[in-house]
């Protein structure tokens, strides 16, 4: 190997390697591993077919996923989740229970993050992943 072609491997191994660190060292919450070891002890919620999630956690706000929101409603994460809830009006009884449980475990996800001492707010952001694999298409923003 000549001596340009060494220097500039090496150098390039150096630049990646401090990009690799750096991403690394950025995008690592540790509190965020914690928060997420508070909800998945919780029997309530690890019984539950979604698994809410601490995507971050910052300034007093811990930021959780979510299977619905404005574009994408309720009713259709619940006819994901239990098929036979598919083509049912949103006011059948089973429909309007599935939403009460969705709702009830949301609440009860808050509400343990909002009982560790570090959080004082929580955010939610629609868990685009889980609906993609699921084939629902999120409408762009």
């Amino acid at each position: 190997m000549d001596p340009f072609t060494r220097n500039y491997s090496i150098a390039l191994i150096v630049i990646l390697a401090g990009l690799t660190a750096w991403w690394i060292s950025a995008s690592w919450n540790p509190r965020v591993a914690a928060l997420n070891a508070v909800l998945d002890a919780d029997p309530d919620l690890s019984g539950y077919v979604y698994d809410f999630r601490v995507l971050d956690h910052a300034d007093g706000a811990a930021v959780l996923s979510t299977p619905r929101s404005f574009d994408v409603p309720a009713m259709r994460f619940l006819e994901i989740v239990k098929p036979e809830l598919a083509g049912k009006a949103q006011d059948h009884p089973a429909m309007i229970a599935a939403q009460q449980e969705l709702i009830q475990h949301q609440k009860r996800a808050q509400n343990l993050m909002l009982g560790q001492p570090d959080v004082n707010r929580v955010d939610w952001r629609l868990d685009v992943r889980w609906l993609a694999d699921h084939g629902v298409q999120v409408p762009a923003r």
